[in-house]
């Protein structure tokens, strides 16, 4: 690209910007109780548009990153319910009235970040209202069953969610008219929205702080996983494949599901809990590959990993496939670049074929290639996609109103 054109660009790119600056937004997200991908996207936001007011469910006030403290932020009445920050999934039925009651009247432009139900929050009729969508309710949708069937669940606990759920989709799919522009996470995502909603949405991928990652000349002996300890990211699958292999395992991370992967673990693996991001970024620096054993919607982690120059073994469904350049072991031949095995199972024996293959291959991988292939996915660059998108659908909302003004007028 010719600097000329690159000039253009960043003087388009500032004017978007200063467009944006003069419009009275609010940011609308699920739940603030914890710093997780969703969390991380709202932060790039609100850095993004620093005059916003921020809409959310709940809050603990702790969880809170510096980019997060200097906005205004309104929370729902579930927030004077005994422990809500911690029990909120509980009020699951009340989510629909608790959003309905922010009053965003004034606000010219409604960002809602929503893998919760945060896009059905009722807009003003003269307020763009674009949806950064990360998924449609998993629990509603293609993880129904397996929330339902989840062990500890008692049979009225069941019950309850059954018909909490159903009467949720109607809600769910009732409030995609609400949303004015859907903008999906990962294609994945954006073929999952096409499913349920039968709406469209333009793909931005979240923003991963890749500029924080370096290239090591120390690499250890041991595989990482990073992550909740929740049922559907799959950390049991790496703990009974490194127990097999005795494959030195650290897990970074907590949640619900570590005692009973405590349980599961061999002399090899070891739990290192919530860390925070400099330990976090020393254990990627120097691990032998990353394991991603879950189906995630995009996936921040593995972009992570490599943009520390680390290789990834992950399962070959979800957001995986568009950040890692990798093959399945059988394949023919095998690429002469790439950042990471793929397994098609998620099943022990699966993940430990491919690592058999990674370690068979290991020599091929190649630090600086495998950082590079992930700098399209730096903060700035969603900062950049997420201006120009939202400066362009503010114009295509606005349009159609001014002239129709301009009608009544003459």
């Amino acid at each position: 690209m010719t600097s000329a054109r690159l000039a253009i660009q960043k003087g388009r790119r500032q004017k978007h910007v200063k467009d944006l600056s003069k419009l009275r937004v609010a940011l609308v997200h699920y739940w603030l109780v914890r710093r997780r991908g969703g969390e991380r996207v709202l932060e790039a936001l609100a850095e993004m548009l620093p005059g916003a007011d921020i809409f959310t469910l709940v809050l603990d006030r702790n969880s809170l990153e510096d980019p997060l403290r200097s906005h205004k932020i309104t929370t729902s009445f579930l927030q004077r319910f005994p422990g809500a920050t911690r029990y909120y999934p509980k009020l699951l039925p009340l989510f629909p009235l608790a959003l309905e009651q922010f009053r965003l009247d004034g606000y010219d432009l409604v960002i809602s970040s929503e893998s919760g139900p945060a896009k059905g929050v009722l807009t003003p009729s003269g307020a763009c209202h674009v949806c950064y969508c990360h998924s449609p309710m998993r629990y509603l949708w293609d993880m129904y069953h397996g929330y339902r069937a989840k062990e500890g669940l008692g049979g009225f606990t069941r019950m309850v969610f059954s018909l909490s759920a159903h009467y949720m989709r109607f809600w769910d799919l009732a409030t995609v008219s609400r949303v004015d522009y859907f903008v999906a996470n990962s294609l994945n995502v954006a073929s999952r929205i096409r499913k349920h909603y039968r709406r469209d949405a333009h793909v931005i991928h979240p923003p991963v702080a890749v500029s924080a990652g370096y290239i090591s000349p120390a690499i250890g002996d041991y595989y990482l996983a990073v992550g909740q300890l929740v049922d559907y990211k799959r950390i049991d699958l790496a703990i009974e494949a490194c127990n097999r292999l005795r494959r030195p395992l650290r897990i970074v991370g907590d949640g619900q599901q570590y005692r009973r992967l405590r349980r599961l673990a061999g002399p090899t693996v070891k739990f290192l809990g919530f860390l925070p991001d400099e330990a976090v970024r020393e254990n990627y620096a120097h691990c032998r590959a990353l394991i991603f054993p879950g189906e995630e919607d995009f996936g921040m982690v593995p972009v992570e990993a490599q943009s520390f120059g680390r290789p990834v073994i992950a399962y070959g469904r979800g957001g995986a496939l568009e950040t890692v350049e990798g093959f399945f072991p059988g394949d023919s031949p095998v690429p002469e670049t790439l950042t990471g095995v793929f397994f098609a199972e998620q099943s022990v024996d699966s993940l430990v074929e491919a690592m058999q293959v990674f370690e068979s291959i290991e020599t091929r991988f190649c630090p600086a290639f495998i950082r590079a292939q992930v700098s399209c996915f730096d903060v700035d660059r969603f900062k950049a996609e997420m201006t120009e998108f939202i400066a362009a659908k503010m114009t295509e909302f606005r349009c159609p109103r001014e002239e129709l003004r301009r009608r009544v007028s003459v």
